[in-house]
């Protein structure tokens, strides 16, 4: 199996596996309980957050831990109107911006937001603006230092004409923090999500970071755990294996991203007859190509068979056999969009296999040619 669709999942590090199972059976007790087993438990989940939060330079008080980077993407975005979102956004931001009053800001060609069309769209009443860190299909990584910068000079310019509407500035960094050095301090967000399964974490567990002055509401009440913004009983294991993950994700970062930006020019070399789609301004481990004439779900389906494992896409999209809205935004025909794959490198690869999965991905699609002919 030469598996490349990492942006939709990675499977759990055995190192992860490891540090969570004993939260599974010996340390079992639930963190809110008055015993002292428990309280060690308890102690153990906030030393695991305290590290998933300082590698973003938070606190763990500043981290409201969920299931996953969509739940962290609605309660950014709960008690929010007037919202500005980027138009290749994932859907669990398009989607809840959208119920709150959202528009749509617009990306260039390549896939990086119109800093001008952000500005013009930023109006005395918006208050929360939404930019993914990187886009989950392209790759693309976003100026985030100077969007903050254009928000904060916009705050400013409030302030001086008397006007007191909070403008506040969120990310979703889920598919980031396996190859990019994230602060929020320097990034300047307010809200910033964060997903274990896209860094060899367990899925299900998520986190959003929350600056101190940013009021929310929550999505579920109950008990009043995560400053009563997520109540019921901590996922103790999950949260365990998130610290972890982020601890082998820090420490791999710069030789990961070496090693993709040398698989990547290795595999462009070598395939063939396609149209590269992200050029610039994308994670290295990204790679979206268009077979001008082919159809992209049929060459996942034949690559399959060949144990080659890409995508479309998102796979939440593709399942449901939508057209891409990020490949659209970007100026795609849909013939193009109908042609493209997405392939993304991670920790399951080697360098055989890029070059196999070249060889492979050149022979499906010249066969697939060759077939058309006689359509």
């Amino acid at each position: 199996m030469i598996y490349l669709d990492h942006a939709a999942a990675t499977p759990v590090n055995p190192k992860v596996l490891k540090a969570m199972e004993p939260y599974f059976s010996h340390d079992f007790f639930n963190p809110s309980a008055a015993y002292l087993p428990a309280k060690k438990v308890a102690s153990d989940y906030e030393a695991a957050k305290a590290t998933i939060a300082h590698a973003i330079g938070a606190k763990a008080s500043d981290l409201i831990i969920t299931a996953g980077a969509t739940e962290a993407n609605n309660l950014a975005l709960t008690n929010m109107a007037n919202v500005l979102y980027l138009e290749t956004e994932h859907d669990s931001v398009r989607n809840v911006a959208t119920r709150y009053g959202g528009e749509p800001i617009e990306v260039l060609k390549n896939g990086v937001i119109d800093l001008r069309d952000l500005k013009s769209k930023i109006t005395d009443n918006i208050e929360l603006v939404s930019v993914s860190l990187v886009n989950n299909e392209l790759g693309t990584i976003q100026p985030l230092t100077e969007i903050s910068e254009l928000i904060r000079e916009i705050k400013l310019d409030r302030l001086r004409r008397g006007i007191k509407q909070k403008l506040l500035l969120h990310s979703d960094a889920s598919q980031a923090l396996n190859l990019l050095d994230i602060n929020v301090a320097r990034l300047g967000v307010d809200l910033l999500t964060l997903n274990a399964a896209k860094i060899y974490g367990p899925k299900g567990v998520g986190a959003l970071y929350v600056s101190h002055d940013v009021k929310l509401l929550p999505l579920t009440y109950g008990g009043g755990q995560e400053k009563g913004l997520r109540s019921g009983t901590e996922n103790v294991p999950g949260v365990i294996g998130f610290a972890k993950a982020v601890e082998l994700a820090k420490e791999h970062l710069n030789g990961n991203r070496k090693k993709y930006a040398t698989w990547r020019k290795h595999l462009l070399s070598e395939l063939q007859g396609y149209e590269l789609v992200n050029k610039k301004h994308s994670l290295d481990n990204f790679i979206v190509l268009c077979y001008n004439g082919i159809d992209a779900e049929r060459l996942v389906f034949l690559l399959e068979e060949k144990q080659i494992y890409v995508s479309t896409g998102a796979a939440c999209a593709a399942s449901k056999g939508q057209k891409s809205h990020v490949l659209s935004a970007i100026g795609l025909t849909d013939e193009q969009i109908a042609g493209s794959l997405r392939l993304t490198f991670g920790e399951t690869n080697d360098e055989n296999q890029i070059h196999e999965a070249a060889k492979i991905i050149n022979a499906v699609v010249a066969s697939e040619k060759e077939r058309l002919k006689d359509v």
